[in-house]
């Protein structure tokens, strides 16, 4: 048994990183600490915690901790762990989007230049990320019409050049009509465009079409002109300030009631090639200063392109560890400032500005549904949870549910539940609807801080008038007011509308039914995809695990050779005793289950 106070006694007064589970042994927390017995101790304390933090002390059943030498490990430890555990509490990079970055694999002897979304440790050069991929393809485009480089992925000896030599697209150096050092040339002319130094490719490409001019090769001077006017509207599409620094990002936060927003704009040359964004619903209590902390950890953690600079509005806590860790990760001196005036300061307002409206534009949209919501079904108050659910079951057997839920607006399935039916026996959809979601008001009813969270503000019904009535029996035993509309398919088995308890269908707006829509389609693949799996296993769990001798080993050996249950009973007992640890007795039982 895990006694806090006492452990907490035994805490030592050294640098490190702590772990908080929850009763499952599920990690909940990592954090990092100079003392682990004054951090951890603080906690547990009856001091002014914010809301977030109360909830996550009250699921805390035990903690475990790591000593290290200083400050620094114990900041690469925790984020280490943050990314591989990715703890409820922690600031995450919940947004699972790839952003595509441009590759150079500089160590070949004639680089491609690439599209990828998935950066290693290769010896390339990666540019990016792009938060828009049209612009990363529109840069890749602009390199192969302005630079004869191959545009195979793979490179290898060839017996004539392919189609893009003779466009002259490419010099062939599938052929080596092209040395090594001569290609290589365009390369870092290419890598120097990328990182935003077009001051300086302009000035190279002037001086050699002034030469070839000289020289009369007007048309060698023509096709430089073409290339300086090319790479100047470029420039001119990325330029976003005359701010001095030419690599830092910038990093604006923006709150609202529902969620923040953290926006992202990566500066290189003082042009702006990309920015991204992402939201976040469950830190609405907690400081800037603490969001931007975690946030920076977790997003360079394994960056590539980590900046000179990171640019943010408030001073955060630990800067100095964070500065020697991103330094030693980086191979170069990394500073995070918070300017106070002037042009840098200026920069740090856009990024706000642009959270601001990006949030303000995302929260839009959901909000309108809301409120279309709202008046649709004539609520009270705005509907920011609903939720619905579906019965599975083929001729009453493997019965389950599944329950999905709308959060602000958007389908979040994360929440979503499944259910095994426990007290209704034969095939009857309406009992197990009741019986489910009285078990699911039960949860929040008797534990309110559990996985179910708050009761819904509407429940929808995956069906008519009968689904709507057991439902509203089921909130009934309760003594509860949730609203229950029904959401009716026609005879091709799509959505067509939503019915109230009195069997009177609302008419809403089409993005409205394309939101239910795909509402009732989730819950329904919810509860089959669980239905199928309960089946599946309960198939080969009877014919197999049921036979004493046969282990989890033997029985991955015999259906991989045979298939199926059913193979493997029609087999003879020659092919049987072939399968590893299968002897006569075993072979004669499985002939006969």
């Amino acid at each position: 048994m895990f006694n806090i106070e006492e452990e907490l006694k035994k805490l030592p007064n050294k640098p490190g990183v702590y772990v908080m589970r929850d009763k499952q042994d599920t990690i909940i927390y990592v954090g990092k600490a100079i003392s682990l017995k004054n951090r951890v101790g603080q906690y547990f304390r009856k001091n002014n915690k914010t809301a977030r933090i109360e909830k996550m002390v009250s699921l805390i059943d035990h903690f475990e901790y790591i000593v290290v030498d200083n400050e620094a490990e114990a900041l690469i430890l925790e984020c280490n762990l943050i990314k591989k555990n990715r703890p409820k509490f922690n600031v995450l990079l919940k947004d699972d989007k790839t952003y595509p970055y441009i590759k150079i694999n500089v160590k070949s002897d004639y680089p491609g230049v690439f599209i990828t979304r998935r950066v290693i440790d290769d010896g390339s050069r990666y540019f990016g990320p792009y938060a828009n991929p049209g612009a990363a393809k529109e840069m890749i485009d602009f390199i192969k019409q302005k630079y004869k480089i191959r545009q195979c992925r793979v490179l290898r000896e060839r017996e004539r050049p392919c189609l893009n030599y003779h466009i002259n697209r490419c010099l062939a150096p599938c052929r080596g009509y092209i040395k090594p050092e001569e290609y290589k040339k365009q390369i870092d002319e290419i890598i120097d465009l990328l990182e935003g130094k077009t001051d300086k490719i302009i000035k190279e490409l002037k001086v050699q079409m002034k030469e070839a001019s000289k020289n009369l090769d007007f048309e060698k001077a023509a096709s430089l002109r073409d290339r300086i006017q090319s790479i100047e509207r470029v420039s001119a599409k990325q330029k976003v300030s005359n701010i001095s620094e030419n690599n830092i990002d910038v990093i604006g936060i923006a709150k609202s009631e529902l969620q923040i927003c953290i926006e992202i704009f990566f500066v290189r040359g003082s042009k702006m090639i990309g920015r991204e964004h992402y939201f976040y619903t469950d830190l609405k209590d907690m400081k800037d200063k603490e969001i931007l902390s975690g946030f920076i950890k977790q997003y360079y953690l394994d960056n590539p392109n980590i900046p000179n600079k990171i640019m943010i509005r408030e001073e955060i806590e630990d800067k100095e560890t964070i500065e020697e860790w991103l330094s030693t990760i980086s191979g170069k001196k990394v500073e995070i400032k918070t300017p106070k005036k002037g042009e840098k300061l200026r920069f740090v307002e856009m990024a706000e500005m642009n959270s601001k409206v990006t949030l303000e534009n995302k929260e839009k949209d959901k909000k309108e549904i809301l409120l279309e919501l709202k008046k649709t079904l004539n609520l009270n108050k705005l509907p920011r949870k609903i939720e619905t659910y579906d019965i599975s079951n083929l001729s009453g057997e493997y019965m389950v549910a599944g329950m999905c839920v709308i959060l602000d607006g958007v389908i979040n399935k994360k929440l979503s539940r499944r259910f095994k039916i426990k007290t209704v026996y034969g095939q009857d959809d309406p009992r197990c609807m009741e019986e489910v979601i009285t078990r699911r008001l039960k949860h929040s009813i008797e534990n309110p801080k559990g996985g179910f969270g708050n009761l819904p503000d509407v429940i929808f019904a995956d069906g008519g008038i009968t689904q709507i009535r057991a439902t509203k029996k089921a909130i009934q035993k309760y003594n509860l007011n949730i609203p229950v509309y029904g959401m009716v398919k026609d005879d091709k088995h799509q959505t067509r509308a939503l019915m109230d308890e009195n069997r009177k269908e609302l008419e809403i707006s089409q993005n409205l039914m394309n939101l239910i829509t795909r509402f009732q389609d989730t819950v329904h693949d919810t509860a089959i995809t669980y239905h199928r799996k309960l089946r599946n296993k309960s198939i080969t769990k009877s014919k197999l695990d049921d036979i004493s001798g046969i282990g989890t080993v033997k029985k991955q050996a015999l259906l991989k050779k045979f298939g199926s249950v059913e193979i493997i009973k029609k087999a003879s007992i020659e092919e049987l005793i072939e399968v590893k640890g299968i002897n006569k007795e075993l072979a004669k039982k499985l002939k006969n289950m």
